[in-house]
């Protein structure tokens, strides 16, 4: 077998040709056609026994096409291997080399492949190039927003005497015929109402300052501007039954219950924070912004990375690719793929693409590499950050442990624990070898950083 390499005058593509003679697959031909003449069944024979000749005439072509692909794709990829060749993508067939393939009449076949291959990269880093990273401003809003939040969360329901505009109100609901109940109307035991949700002002106007066991007379279908859903819920019938509720009820209060928000005090600090975790509102407040600056942190690193990125691409502005083959190859490579589609994304996919190379090229010549204690901080902050997002601040470290444990032992959440782990070691690493320019920034900038 001969195997040939040229590359273009532009290095971004290449061809692979290979020449298969019949020394080359004549023995493995040989033997799959044995293989095959002791399992076939062919008729007037016993299994196994059919001539050899028979056996080449049925099966000879079929045997050969197999080992001949099995020659082109092992040497093929061994060579390449072997060369260390940086290709992108998969080798295709070439659509210019490739000779016509007669297996029924020849016996020496060449293939010729195509291959985009990736450009030489010579980028560094160094104090000369400047990234910014900025940090969120953690203002007295935001704090007091959070301590907000946390008052709601662990507020509580108490009964009161009188209506306001959040309170919740049970009570029974009798449709009237002028002042007394309608014959056969509408009667609801254990309905519920709340003001703020009356939608005309008039009809929650008559609710406000109701006393506990007053009666209400009001009109729920001008209550609810007509709204099927809504009327059909509170009075708890079908929807064709609402038009009848357009008429005065009597709404009899018989309870009144107000969520009130906790206090700003012990109690809530340790609910908060844990039991004696601090011991005044000062130090209360302050953990609560120290809390907050934590949270944000992620979001801080994500701009700088963001930042990493479009200065790596803006690098490599001048490298050269094998567009048409790389379109080729995508469009195999993914059947949901049409040429109009690769042609709509293939400005993102090309920066992507120079991203990777480049990120690549500086973790393997300056050796940056991850630990096991890099994947488990990783799987701590991830498993932080979504306990966070339900409020729970203070997680027991048995309960953190075991939470961590099951996300390690689940194959795709491992690779991205270790890619995000790989990702904060790339990140350390650029901000020792780039000069950083260290920016405040408000809650809205941050969103314009990842929203425009």
């Amino acid at each position: 077998m001969n195997i040939s390499f040229a590359k273009s005058d532009d290095a971004t593509r290449s061809v692979i040709k290979l020449e298969i003679e019949k020394t080359d697959y004549a023995a493995p031909v040989e033997k799959s056609l044995r293989d095959i003449r002791r399992t076939a069944n062919i008729p007037g024979f016993r299994k196994g026994m059919a001539p050899i000749g028979m056996i080449k005439r049925m099966y000879g072509k079929i045997a050969l096409v197999e080992e001949v692909n099995k020659l082109v794709s092992g040497n093929l990829f061994n060579y390449i291997r072997e060369e260390k060749l940086n290709i992108l993508g998969e080798p295709l067939p070439s659509e210019t080399e490739q000779k016509e393939i007669n297996f029924d009449a020849d016996e020496r076949f060449e293939f010729a492949f195509d291959l985009a291959l990736s450009p030489e990269i010579h980028i560094e880093l160094n104090k000369k190039t400047k990234v910014p990273y900025y940090s969120m401003i953690i203002d007295d809003e935001m704090v007091n927003k959070q301590i907000g939040y946390y008052r709601s969360e662990f507020g509580s329901f108490k009964s009161v005497d009188d209506v306001e505009e959040k309170d919740l109100m049970k009570g029974t609901v009798v449709q009237l015929a002028g002042d007394l109940p309608k014959e056969e109307g509408i009667r609801t035991e254990e309905a519920t109402i709340m003001p703020m949700y009356i939608k005309d002002e008039e009809e929650k106007a008559k609710f406000m300052g109701a006393a506990l066991n007053s009666t209400v007379v009001f009109n729920p279908y001008k209550a609810y501007e007509g709204s099927e859903a809504e009327i059909a819920a509170f009075l708890n019938i079908d929807k064709e039954r609402v038009a009848e509720a357009n008429s005065d009820f009597s709404f009899e209060i018989n309870e009144i219950t107000r969520y009130t928000e906790a206090e700003l005090d012990q109690t809530l600090f340790d609910k908060v924070l844990g039991e004696g975790a601090v011991a005044s509102e000062e130090e209360f407040i302050s953990t609560v912004r120290k809390t907050l600056t934590e949270q944000i942190a992620p979001q801080s690193d994500s701009k700088f990375q963001k930042d990493i990125r479009e200065l790596l691409i803006k690098k490599a502005d001048k490298f050269s690719f094998a567009d048409d083959l790389l379109k080729r190859w995508l469009l195999t490579a993914n059947e949901e793929n049409t040429p109009e589609s690769i042609e709509d994304e293939y400005p993102r996919i090309i920066d992507d693409l120079k991203y990777h190379l480049i990120r690549e090229h500086l973790i393997v010549k300056h050796e940056i590499k991850i630990e096991n204690e890099d994947v488990i901080a990783s799987a701590k902050k991830v498993a932080k950050a979504q306990f966070a997002q339900y409020g729970i601040n203070v997680v027991p470290d048995n309960l953190l442990e075991n939470y961590m444990q099951d996300m390690l032992k689940k194959e795709d959440t491992l690779r991205s624990l270790s890619e995000l782990a790989l990702t904060d070691k790339f990140s350390a690493w650029v901000k020792e070898h780039v000069k950083v320019e260290y920016k405040d920034a408000t809650a809205d900038e941050f969103d314009k950083f990842f929203n425009d």
